[in-house]
């Protein structure tokens, strides 16, 4: 996720390679940042620090608190962090009083420009931090701000909601095949049809409710689709998944393994 952001700012404009450096505890992926985004990579933490006005914070929830060791009394820096999970408070407490920080939740298809991010900002932070975070995540898609106690909500929502429409997209095309379209062709019509069907809500700003009744006339193919969506509770199972991951999220804040 770090090299997706780093890419997408790099690609936008807002920073340029040279003016990036970043690390990692694994060495393939230290190189695959280098790789995707030309920029500069070091093994230690301090020298990020050092180089850096703004340090992009992409550990998992159990390494979080001990990355920040490394920041020195009066390190004038902006912590920008995608933990799951992990309060500014926290992050606050693990770095000097000089640090400012803000907490942000982007998800995976910032890969390819479409991401959808949320952020809070922490009561240290100063004119123009905010707008540093959200060029950054406007460079690779939407972003929204939202108070710190949503952030789970938001993990459980678009930080995973990803994987909840791969899955979807996946048997979509299973139906395909199953109804006799060829595999590729069946993923092909599934993804863009999840696609096209998003950019409706996006554009239109239409009710989601709405746009269903569009597609479903009465006695219609769509309407005997949708009552079997209806009574197998795909419905309620999605907002089970939801509710689960953001639960998940607040258990990792709070230390779980």
């Amino acid at each position: 996720m770090g090299t997706a952001l780093v890419q997408g700012a790099i690609t936008s404009g807002v920073v340029k390679a040279g003016d990036v450096v970043g690390t990692d505890v694994i060495p393939a992926a230290m190189e695959n940042f280098k790789k995707m985004t030309g920029a500069g990579t070091t093994s230690e933490i301090a020298e990020v620090i050092k180089a850096s006005d703004v340090i992009l914070l992409c550990t998992k929830p159990h390494d979080s608190l001990a990355a920040l060791s490394d920041f020195k009394r009066g390190d004038d820096k902006l912590l920008i962090s995608i933990v799951a999970g992990v309060k500014i408070a926290d992050l606050e407490k693990s770095t000097p009083g000089s640090v400012r920080v803000i907490r942000t939740m982007p998800n995976t298809p910032a890969l390819v420009g479409k991401g959808a991010a949320a952020y809070c900002v922490g009561g240290r932070c100063v004119e123009g931090d905010e707008a540093t975070v959200a060029s950054l995540l406007e460079s690779v898609g939407l972003a929204v701000k939202v108070t710190e106690r949503l952030m789970d909500a938001v993990t459980g929502l678009s930080g995973s909601g990803p994987a909840y429409v791969y899955l979807m997209i996946e048997a979509m095309a299973d139906g395909g095949v199953m109804a006799g379209l060829p595999r590729a062709d069946a993923v092909k019509l599934a993804a863009q049809t999840v696609s096209g069907a998003a950019e409706m809500v996006l554009q239109t700003g239409d009710h989601p409710a709405k746009l269903k009744d569009m597609v479903a006339s009465p006695g219609g193919t769509t309407i005997a689709g949708l009552s079997i969506l209806e009574g197998r509770n795909v419905r309620s199972a999605l907002i089970d998944a939801v509710m689960a991951a953001r639960a998940r999220s607040v258990e990792l804040g709070k230390g779980g393994a």
